[in-house]
């Protein structure tokens, strides 16, 4: 399988069948092998259904229907898990991405990069809900990270799938997704593609997402400077909380000695004591922090969705899985031949 399209579809009815039709139009023409992958994030509207039917008629429609809406970002990361093809493109499923663009930014991978991801410069949306508010974000996200991109909302991109399937995907991450991949060594470049105006359905955010994209920011910065040691962080602000309570007990002293200033009335007293329980909290949190942080490299990951049903996924996943788990419980594997062994001697007794 050379591509794999994955497209999170939350009650986008009038668009599925349409967006169905253009994406197999160009990959097509674009000679290469590929698969799409709809999921559907909870759709109540009948996009289901719909889905469903596409599959029926063509084997390359592959849908991943999940139990409740569990957001985008989930829903991006099980048709991650499921893409079966060596390069996976995210798309959104309003029919505002233009899936003429795939060919292009494929051959841009074909260059050498291992991410793509798409610059919706002309965007069709309205300017004080949409276009401002994701201008000031992406100002914000690039000085912050110091990763330059200009159009971190764009959700059409073009990604190998080593890289995309090694991406840790959960909250409401999937726009952070070039710089996850940048922090894994990807070699990315963004470039400009065509955005067009909603026709049908209504869009499903609006100036709410802000808040969510500046804790979002909070935490990939976290990731990206302190995940691996959090004591480098915690323990910098413990040390400096520690600082500035020595050196308000020093005065209190100094003020008591020289100056027969009263130390119960003296505020900077209390300043001390404040300095050091905040001094000893924040190393305690760099403590915790580097726990968890070893837990997490030490345990296995565990997904952000749960699967309701599944079409036209072929019998090589069901292998590959039985070859992973033999891979994992070889003694298992053996105790099985061994008792089939034993029961093919007793029917021959």
């Amino acid at each position: 399988m050379d591509v794999s399209i994955v497209v999170p579809i939350y009650n986008e009815i009038e668009n599925v069948v349409l967006l169905y039709q253009e994406i197999s139009g160009v990959i097509d023409k674009d000679n290469r092998s590929f698969e799409i992958i709809f999921v559907d994030d909870g759709s109540r509207d009948g996009t289901a259904e719909k889905i469903k039917l596409l599959a029926v008629e063509d084997t390359r429609v592959r849908p991943v229907f999940l139990r409740r809406n569990f957001g985008q970002t989930a829903a991006m990361k099980a048709g991650i898990d499921f893409a079966n093809g060596d390069v996976i493109v995210t798309m959104d499923g309003d029919l505002q991405n233009d899936p003429s663009d795939i060919p292009m930014m494929l051959d841009k991978l074909d260059e050498g990069y291992d991410l793509v991801h798409g610059w919706r410069r002309h965007r069709k949306d309205k300017f004080l809900t949409r276009k401002l508010p994701s201008k000031i974000a992406n100002w914000l996200i690039s000085k912050t990270t110091g990763f330059p991109i200009h159009d971190l909302g764009c959700t059409l991109k073009v990604v190998r799938a080593d890289i995309a399937k090694e991406i840790e995907l959960y909250g409401e991450m999937h726009r952070f997704i070039p710089i996850l991949a940048d922090r894994l060594g990807a070699k990315c470049v963004e470039v400009e593609t065509n955005h067009r105006a909603r026709r049908f359905g209504e869009t499903k955010y609006g100036l709410g997402r802000t808040t969510r994209v500046i804790l979002d920011l909070i935490t990939v910065k976290y990731i990206l400077s302190y995940f691996a040691s959090p004591m480098k962080i915690f323990g910098r602000l413990g040390l400096m909380a520690a600082v500035v309570s020595f050196i308000a007990i020093g005065c209190v002293v100094g003020m008591k000695a020289f100056m027969a200033t009263d130390m119960t009335g003296n505020p900077l007293l209390m300043l001390s004591v404040i300095s050091m329980l905040a001094s000893i909290q924040f190393f305690g949190l760099g403590l915790l922090g580097e726990v968890n942080a070893r837990i997490y490299f030490n345990d296995s990951t565990r997904d952000v969705y749960t699967v309701r049903e599944t079409m036209n996924f072929d019998s090589m996943r069901r292998t590959d899985l039985h070859s992973a788990n033999s891979d994992a419980f070889p003694a298992l594997d053996s105790r099985n031949e061994s008792m089939t062994s034993e029961d093919e001697d007793q029917k021959a007794a």
